[in-house]
């Protein structure tokens, strides 16, 4: 049976190993749980491999391979239908969300082995693999607009996991809300879409986009290619936090773990990153769109590396790391190297899934201890994890040979080769710094040093191998995961470029400079980039190795800025002033003290207490007096004869008076 024809069973699977669990897994042990858990995500990475392997296969007319299974909305003119695809950035996209996926579900099974509610976060992390299979395999903007949805419930509801707790609640509340912001900037650019194509189909849509009725819209001009951009990258900043949607992420950190390492900094923040991608026809048709997404990537990649610097939980600093990362994929996006971003995102995954998975291998071995202050001396303790998260440190900082390396080396090339692109490479290049500085600074308060936690209450211990596992498979990926790449350096090929490029071509820019000597340049641009990381190692390792007290005292000497750092910008407290605190005024004084409680609740409280204050008065009519009701008889006996006996004279009377 051919998967290809057949791509509706990869996220079936998914699915339906979280309907079972959800519906039977509060009745059954931890082990028939991962059972089904692991076999379903298993299975769909197993079918995914099929699927790619069958794809290679393909000539490139067969290519992109759409299967149209039904209708799901039809109204007019208007289908969207449960239509699939695979091509080269599904590819992609696909063994990036199955493979680190499984692996995640993996490590789950030792991390939360000793949680409650162990069968609702299993089956809430297989319904999110459904959702983000959806979003990735998607033939048209409205099935991709379920499953960008679908994650973002999935992120809620794992992000609350631990609902007891109120920061866990309202971290949950706080992505959801933020998200929701984003999100409708998405459906906007998708209703412009179906107005200016009338479809939604990605072939409809971009066979429009690439005919000769449509030009390129210059620098500062706001046509309908360049507005309908604007909203899509509106919707992915909020999923893939770009400021100023990116306050969420940072508080996602009240999940689980494996949460972080999956949806937080694997797959589901890349949503933006992939729709930017996948939309590239549109994109490239506007250079105000295209100005736009790079600058703000430039500017989120080195505003979440200035916070990154100082945090000191473990996980809040990944966590800007997340965010920064991203930034470089948005920039690259923006400069037009899109198979440039795709490579950094695939890379991105292995390493910073490893970074997240290994720091929580740290916080089981600290007893739930996050605070990087409280620890140190962990490197000869817990040696797998530490092994395998400098790898990944080293990866995420760019040294060679590592993935890293290669795919912020493409990017930086990209930058600084675009015209008027140097202050980007600059940025970039800063940024790629003060990577290297906070995250060797997270290795050297972790594992180095003396402990500074008390010994004889925190039993410190590796973690067991259903955790340690797929921490080394990770580290292999984070090693070897970019060496498609490797060529290039010696003049060679590119193969994930190649193999990109039926999708996004190659930019003129890149083949121009390709005959005049490119090579070279990107040899010495490279050397730079290393140069600029192995500065940020020299400065961690003499603040917190060589002068462990110095760091404290440039903290004090550069306190107002420490302090903002710290803080955050305040950003946080600039929306509470600006936006929060506004409308819960408006929504207690005007909309539910003024309309609710004395508009519409004042309303039917008067007409209640009028027909209450009539009936009470008719009331006091029935006074149960016999002789009084003959009287009102007779009245009504005498006032009816009345009216029958002089009626038929009154009545011209009473017309004339009207």
């Amino acid at each position: 049976m051919p998967i290809l024809d057949h791509l509706w069973i990869i996220p079936l699977l998914p699915l339906l190993g979280s309907a079972i669990n959800g519906l039977l897994g509060g009745k059954w042990p931890n082990k028939i749980v991962n059972s089904v858990a692991l076999g379903a995500t298993g299975l769909s990475f197993a079918f995914a491999i099929e699927a790619v392997r069958e794809f290679m296969q393909l000539s490139p007319e067969q290519i992109p391979w759409v299967q149209k299974y039904f209708t799901w909305i039809a109204a007019g003119n208007f289908r969207a239908g449960f239509d699939l695809q695979i091509d080269q950035l599904t590819v992609v996209m696909l063994m990036v969300v199955t493979g680190v996926g499984f692996l995640i579900h993996i490590y789950s099974t030792g991390y939360m082995a000793h949680e409650s509610g162990y069968y609702r976060f299993f089956s809430y992390l297989n319904l999110f693999m459904f959702f983000m299979l959806i979003l990735v395999m998607a033939a048209n903007y409205v099935l991709l607009f379920v499953g960008w949805e679908g994650v973002g419930l999935c992120s809620y509801l794992l992000i609350g996991f631990y609902f007891l707790r109120k920061s866990a609640s309202d971290a949950g509340k706080k992505a959801f809300i933020v998200n929701r912001i984003g999100d409708f900037g998405f459906m906007l650019g998708m209703f412009l879409l179906f107005r200016t194509f009338g479809t939604l189909d990605f072939k409809g849509v971009f066979d429009a986009a690439s005919g000769p009725s449509w030009g390129h819209e210059a620098w500062g001009q706001f046509g309908t290619m360049t507005i309908a951009c604007l909203l899509l990258f509106m919707g992915a900043t909020g999923k893939s936090a770009q400021l100023p949607l990116y306050v969420w992420l940072p508080d996602a950190m009240e999940g689980p773990t494996p949460v972080s390492a999956l949806i937080h900094a694997a797959t589901m923040v890349t949503a933006g990153v992939y729709v930017v991608a996948r939309s590239h026809i549109l994109f490239v048709h506007s250079e105000t769109a295209m100005v736009v997404v790079a600058i703000v990537g430039c500017a989120t990649a080195f505003f979440a590396a200035t916070i990154g610097l100082v945090q000191t939980d473990i996980k809040k600093v990944l966590a800007y790391s997340t965010v920064s990362q991203l930034g470089y994929m948005f920039l690259a996006c923006g400069v037009g190297a899109f198979s440039a971003g795709i490579f950094h995102l695939m890379t991105h995954a292995f390493f910073k899934a490893l970074l997240f998975l290994a720091a929580g291998s740290v916080i089981h071995a600290m007893g739930g201890e996050q605070d990087m202050r409280k620890m140190g001396g962990l490197r000869k303790k817990i040696k797998y994890t530490y092994w395998t998260m400098l790898v990944a440190t080293l990866a995420i900082a760019g040294i060679p040979p590592l993935a890293g390396f290669f795919s912020k080396d493409a990017i930086l090339f990209s930058a600084f080769r675009i015209e008027g692109g140097h202050p980007l490479y600059a940025i970039g290049l800063l940024t790629a710094l003060l990577t290297s500085f906070y995250m060797f600074r997270l290795i050297f308060l972790t594992f180095f040093g003396k402990p500074r936690y008390d010994e004889h209450h925190v039993h410190v211990h590796e973690s067991p191998w259903s955790m340690l596992g797929p921490l080394v498979i990770l580290a292999v990926l984070s090693v070897i995961g970019a060496w498609t790449a490797a060529p290039a350096l010696w003049g060679g090929t590119d193969y994930f470029a190649s193999f990109l490029a039926p999708i996004f071509g190659t930019p003129e820019s890149v083949e121009a400079m390709s005959e005049a000597g490119a090579h070279q340049l990107e040899i010495i641009l490279a050397i730079v980039a290393i140069a600029s990381a192995l500065i940020g190692l020299g400065v961690a390792y003499w603040l917190y190795i060589r002068q462990p007290g110095k760091q404290e005292q440039l903290a004090k000497s550069m306190k107002p800025v420490y302090n903002t750092l710290l803080n955050k910008y305040y950003v946080d407290e600039l929306y509470a002033a600006v936006i929060i605190k506004p409308l819960m005024w408006i929504s207690t004084n005007v909309l539910w003290k003024g309309i609710d409680v004395a508009g519409i609740d004042g309303t039917v409280n008067g007409i209640a207490s009028g027909a209450t204050s009539i009936g009470d008065t008719v009331r006091r009519t029935q006074s149960g007096n016999t002789r009084s009701y003959a009287v009102w008889v007779v009245i009504g006996a005498l006032v009816v004869i009345a009216v029958i006996f002089f009626w038929p004279t009154s009545a011209p009377v009473v017309g004339m008076v009207r």
